[in-house]
């Protein structure tokens, strides 16, 4: 089961679980949801063990596809398989992936 948490025009996912192809349509559905005064997302990953590529679309693709929302991403409680793929994902194709977004804390390699 999954938490969300709006607290003005902040909100927060609470992922229980993990995130594949089978979890990601209740997960998307639930961030496609949020009112469209919800600026900010965050995902908290504290209780997911195991992400695949899906979690990828999940947290690089915040907003439906046509939507005039412009809605910043971050993540919180990377655990470390999730937090393994995400810096594959940068080291491939950074300009794709860029942690330094979804990563607040992060800083961008010199």
């Amino acid at each position: 089961m999954n938490t969300t948490t709006i607290d003005g025009t902040s909100a927060r996912i609470t992922v229980r679980g993990d995130i594949d192809h089978d979890t990601m349509p209740p997960l998307r559905a639930a961030a496609d949801a949020l009112p469209a005064h919800v600026t900010d997302l965050l995902w908290d990953l504290n209780h997911t063990a195991f992400m695949d590529v899906a979690g990828l679309h999940l947290l690089f693709t915040p907003t439906p596809p046509g939507s005039d929302t412009n809605r910043r991403t971050t993540v919180t409680g990377l655990r470390p398989q999730p937090l393994r793929l995400l810096r594959l994902a940068a080291d491939l194709h950074p300009n794709t992936f860029d942690l330094v977004r979804l990563l607040p804390d992060t800083t961008r390699p010199t």
